[in-house]
């Protein structure tokens, strides 16, 4: 079990939100959002922990946007974490980020294509700050636990895992739902990224393609195979959003979901025990 102020993640305790957009576009958007979820958060009584990427450096194509800038994306973060007093989740992609970036975030997040870098790793494990490492599509869940132990190799054993899906043939993913139990039993809090597992890599013309309509069925499932969080990148107009606009969930539909999934998470762990 992890503990980022009142909010506790893993051994048994409610489902945690973590949403907000896929990158910083701007500070008003991010505001936007960040308030909308929140209310939806306290409505349904859900943890909630703010994300958004201060930089994209994983992109599909050389043109696509990546950042405003790490210094004003991350100052406002920094300004969201203060107005809505909610832990913030961010990416890291090198080591030279890890010190900026953990000035502002509670979590650093490990993309998946990164995971297992043992030197980014150690880096953000020795900040002493909640590392979240995104399972590679390349790998076995069973398999993280190396990636895990690089980060306890620092003494800092607050650590999470998550599912984003696993490469199934050319531009396409897929969730192994056994994948959430088999890293459940190697001692870390779980998250399902289940915006992340309907992109279809690669499949756009000069982007990564997606199909959202399946959001909703990936996250029921996950969460009624027991989970710790979830994981949801939420946009007021995807369409329009400069990073993952084919897999990102439209913001107004993110309280339909969000009452879904406690409702399941509720059985699962008050009835189950799971």
């Amino acid at each position: 079990m992890i503990k980022i102020g009142k909010i506790k993640i893993g051994g048994g305790n409610p489902l945690v939100l973590i949403a907000g957009p896929c990158v910083v576009e701007s500070r008003e958007m991010v505001f936007r959002t960040a308030e909308q979820i929140q209310k939806i958060a306290k409505k349904h009584r859900i943890p909630f922990i703010f994300k958004a990427s201060y930089k994209k450096a994983n992109r599909t194509s050389g043109k696509s946007f990546s950042t405003l800038g790490m210094e004003e994306s991350l100052a406002i973060l920094a300004d969201v974490k203060k107005e809505f007093n909610v832990p913030i989740l961010t990416d890291i992609h090198s080591e030279i980020e890890v010190e900026v970036a953990a000035e502002v975030a509670d979590i650093l997040q490990i993309p998946a294509f990164l995971c297992r870098q043992t030197e980014l790793l150690q880096a953000a494990g020795q900040t002493g700050k909640v590392v979240n490492i995104k399972k590679g599509q390349f790998m076995a869940p069973e398999d993280m636990k190396h990636q895990a132990q690089k980060v306890e190799m620092t003494g800092n054993k607050k650590i999470m895992l998550t599912e984003r899906g696993a490469s199934f043939g050319y531009h396409n993913l897929i969730v192994d739902m056994r994948s959430l139990t088999i890293m459940r039993k190697l001692g870390y809090p779980v998250i399902l990224d289940a915006t992340h597992s309907v992109q279809l890599p690669g499949g756009g013309k000069n982007e990564t393609g997606g199909q959202p309509e399946f959001i909703f069925p990936i996250a029921r499932a996950g969460v009624a195979a027991g989970l710790d969080g979830l994981f949801i990148e939420t946009h007021p107009d995807p369409k329009r959003a400069l990073s993952d606009s084919a897999s990102q969930l439209k913001l107004s539909m993110l309280e339909s979901l969000v009452k879904q999934v406690v409702s399941i998470d509720n059985i699962v762990k008050e009835k189950f025990g799971i």
